[in-house]
């Protein structure tokens, strides 16, 4: 087997190119929170660092979302590269100690459930991550030895897939040591600089106003450079420009149906989405409920003005030109203008203010000024109207407003649509089951009527008024697939191959039709694990090492359709960053697999094996990129990732993760971009023509759909209203196909409304394909189709409901049931052969498999 990895582990251009433009990119991902003029600090000198990441800086979030980098730059790493001196050491050698030993108690408790359960460490460490050890106390020794006047304070979560996070210490809210050290601190220290290393939202009720607390940075996870990201803010190189994309609540309890998240129930298995479309902002601010920061929040260490120059309908766009002026003496910085929309109140209920669309800044000197356009089209009104049922603009006045973040808006111009648009129609789908109803929440106007005389008053004073031509508005009434026909083989006498398709000799349906319906099961389902490499299946490539998995091999020859290589994300690819291989090229064991998961090469490895290296670049999570609200940026840390997956040899990226950040305990709210559909939907089209602009490569948006929870995440039952599907949940999805047609799109692991996502024909076929024109794969994630409930760490007695079916997934239009195993083959020739599933829809998934592979050359 030829490999595309190096044979040295030197350093390369690409590598070096890349570390870069992370560390030049990722600093518009920070969210300068608080700041009394305590940043940034001019001149480097001594400092005391203290938390639990200030060397042990957490890069990203664990799970599939690792990425084994060469070197990971810490924060007190970075610091001391700037200049600083640090004048802490004994208090971070104490955490490094206690550290170490937890490591090791982790390591051996893994490894030791491992044994007893007889699976792969690397399945414990799925559903069992390691947690950060509490942090000594800081003494009065500690302070003498600092004999400095700043101190920085470094808080740091770590969060995975598999399971939630808790509203506990530790986790949502601040340790106990961890608020008796920040007040200790402002004893003994003039300034305090409190830094969030955090995948997602933790209560803040405790630092906004603690006394001491000078400045606060929301760092983020932003990837292997973090340490220079940082410092290079502190120093004042680089200024804060990112704002939040999730609304930070006063106390958890705020959040709409909090108590009622995952398992705080204490029920895992079903799930009911009662705040329907009140999700984030739009609840807080109908709802009238004052957070503690408002979405789309964020400071700098300059100041500006903001004149909206311009509202103007260019064909079925709305403009807005808006003079942005640094009022700042000192820094140059970049401002981010948001616009929103309040729809008109009518049948169809709507929430005091939806965001309707933004744009970002240059960098602006001070006393300069630029004009920021920012574009979006009248679609951005529309909603779902459950009586049609049909994607609606509602006639009436809409109140445009703009600002800098969804609490600082100011109300610019009033625009009419005449009279309602009927924009889609659609037949009735993705409703639940009638003994699961409810009831979502509605507007119950105390937001606006907390507004009402502000409003009033810009209402009288706004002169931008004037009626929308909505004639130009593309009207549709969608029509869904119907049965498929068999293809026959025509073109007996010939052996066909994916290049007959390429020179166009042949269709796609011709070749398919050459397949026996064997051939066609082992085509619609992965690689299978190669025998003796079962501790790593998580990571089964064998054309790659360390990536996810790869399609069969079984074609390569016969038929020239070569595996396609998946490897995980988001914030890059997750590769093993060392192995060995003989000189044949067979893969020998051993090796970094995921993070602290390591086996060591055997004795008997040969002693000319050729050892090989994959050091990737680790980019910001995906909250950190929405952060820095710039589309461009996350293209081009997208083509970073594409232009890694050219280097080594992958064809497909199973990232961008888009799921909405419904409640900030989700365990992988970190791979997901924020609160709200069209931010996510905007920075996931970003991130995959990023990639895609790569030739051969493409990009996997997951999980599809309503991913929002962790625990009993594949046997989760998720109850959505269909609006709340609609115009939240699968709005994100539906704007990233329409605008990047990304590679691939993979399922989610629970049900949605009663049925498996990945065996649900509505939400894929008549939903993904017949509304969205969508033209890529469709894929499981990992085990979904596996009936080996004990393999996945689930006790099958204790189910409510039943694992996904694999024949069920070829006739929901799933075309790819991955890793994948001989069981899944063999149901889907038997369902063929009973009658249960037609040839035709086998084909069909075939051709969808072929076509990727097409595009992956």
């Amino acid at each position: 087997m030829d490999f595309l990895a190096k044979t040295s582990d030197a350093i390369t251009d690409l590598e070096q190119r890349h570390a870069n433009t992370v560390r030049e990119l990722a600093s518009e991902c920070l969210v300068l929170l608080e700041n009394d003029g305590a940043l940034p600090i001019r001149n480097p000198g001594r400092i005391a660092v203290y938390g639990n990441g200030a060397r042990h800086t957490v890069q990203g979030g664990g799970g599939s979302g690792e990425v084994n980098t060469r070197y990971k730059i810490s924060i007190c790493d970075g610091l001391i590269d700037a200049g600083f001196e640090i004048a802490s050491n004994g208090w971070l050698d104490r955490y490094d100690e206690i550290y170490d030993s937890n490591i090791k108690a982790y390591m051996d408790k893994v490894e030791s459930i491992a044994r007893e359960r007889g699976v792969p460490a690397t399945s414990v460490y799925f559903e069992m991550a390691f947690e950060a050890p509490v942090m000594p106390k800081i003494t009065e020794e500690d302070v003498a030895q600092a004999s400095c006047d700043t101190a920085v304070f470094v808080i740091s979560r770590d969060s995975t897939e598999g399971r939630d996070r808790k509203p506990e210490k530790g986790d949502y809210y601040l340790t106990d040591e961890e608020e008796y050290n920040l007040d200790f601190l402002a004893y003994h220290f003039d300034k305090i600089i409190v830094l969030l290393n955090v995948g997602g939202v933790i209560d803040m009720s405790k630092l906004k106003h603690r006394r001491g607390v000078n400045a606060i940075l929301l760092v983020g996870q932003i990837g292997n450079q973090t340490g220079y990201v940082v410092a290079d803010c502190i120093t004042g190189k680089t200024n804060p420009s990112g704002k939040l994309v999730d609304t930070w609540a006063r106390y958890y309890e705020d959040y709409p149906c909090s108590n009622e998240f995952s398992g705080l129930d204490g029920n895992t298995d079903d799930e009911f989405y009662r705040e329907g479309i009140y999700v984030g902002y739009r609840y807080f601010d109908s709802f009238g409920i004052m957070p503690l920061y408002p979405f789309g929040y964020g400071k700098s260490y300059t100041t500006f003005s903001n004149e909206v120059i311009s509202v103007t309908q260019e064909g079925t766009d709305i403009k807005i030109w808006v003079k942005v002026t640094n009022t700042g003496t000192e820094f140059a910085g970049k401002q981010v203008i948001q616009v929103y929309f309040s729809a008109p109140e009518g049948e169809v209920d709507r929430p005091y203010q939806e965001l309707a669309g933004y744009a970002k800044s240059d960098l602006i000197y001070p006393g300069e000024s630029m004009n920021v356009e920012v574009v979006f089209p009248i679609d951005n009104f529309a909603c779902y109207d459950d009586d049609y049922p049909a994607r609606v603009i509602p006639g009436g006045d809409y109140i445009i407003r703009v600002g800098t973040s969804s609490r600082e808006t100011k109300i610019e111009a009033v625009l009419t649509v005449p009279e309602t648009v009927i924009k889609e129609k659609y037949t009735r789908l993705l409703e639940d089951d009638p003994r699961y109803a409810f009831e979502d929440m509605t507007n119950p106007g105390t937001g606006k009527a907390a507004h009402q005389a502000v409003e009033d008053a810009q209402l009288a004073a706004c002169t931008r008024r004037f009626t929308l031509d909505m004639s130009r508005i593309r009207r549709s009434v969608i029509r869904y697939r119907g049965v498929t026909e068999t293809h026959i083989d025509q073109r007996r006498d010939e052996v066909l191959t994916l290049g007959s398709v390429i020179g166009r000799n042949a269709g796609v349906a011709e070749l398919v039709a050459q397949f026996s319906l064997e051939e066609l099961s082992e085509l619609l389902v992965g690689n299978y694990i190669k025998e003796g490499f079962e501790d790593i299946v998580f990571s089964s490539a064998m054309h790659v090492p360390g990536a996810a998995a790869e399609t069969t091999s079984r074609f390569e020859h016969s038929r020239r359709i070569k595996p396609l290589v998946m490897a995980d994300g988001p914030a890059g690819l997750r590769l093993q960053p060392h192995f060995k291989a003989t000189k044949d090229g067979d893969l020998l064991r051993g090796g970094e697999m995921f993070g602290l998961i390591r086996t060591e090469f055997p004795e008997d490895t040969p002693a000319d094996a050729i050892d090989y290296y994959q050091y990737c670049t680790m980019i910001p999570v995906a909250t950190a990129l929405a952060c820095s609200w710039n589309l461009k940026l996350i293209e081009k840390l997208g083509r970073l990732v594409g232009e890694e997956m050219e280097e080594y040899g992958v064809h497909l990226w199973l990232a961008p993760g888009m799921n909405i950040h419904r409640n900030p305990l989700c365990g992988r709210n970190f791979e997901y971009y924020s609160e709200d559909p069209l931010v996510t939907g905007l920075c996931a089209a970003a991130d995959t023509l990023g990639v895609q602009s790569v030739d051969g490569k493409g990009v996997t948006i997951k999980h599809f759909a309503c991913n929002n929870q962790e625990d009993n995440r594949m046997f989760s039952n998720s109850h959505v209203s269909v609006r709340a599907l609609r115009d939240i949940y699968l709005r994100g999805f539906e704007i990233a196909v329409k605008l990047a047609q990304p590679f691939c799109v993979m399922c989610s692991y629970n049900l949605l409304n009663g049925i498996h996502t990945a065996n649900n024909y509505e939400l894929l076929q008549s939903v993904l394909r017949d509304e969205w024109d969508y033209e890529g794969a469709v894929m499981t994630d990992w085990f979904s189709s596996f009936e080996d409930v004990e393999f996945l760490g689930y006790d099958e007695k204790n189910l409510k409901y039943p694992p996904a079916f694999s024949r069920l997934c070829v006739y929901a239009g799933c075309d790819m049931q991955m890793p994948g195993c001989a069981k899944n083959a063999e149901d889907i020739v038997t369902a063929v052969h009973n009658g249960r599933l037609t040839l035709s829809d086998v084909q069909t998934a075939a051709m969808n498999v072929i076509r990727l592979a097409i595009k992956c050359l």
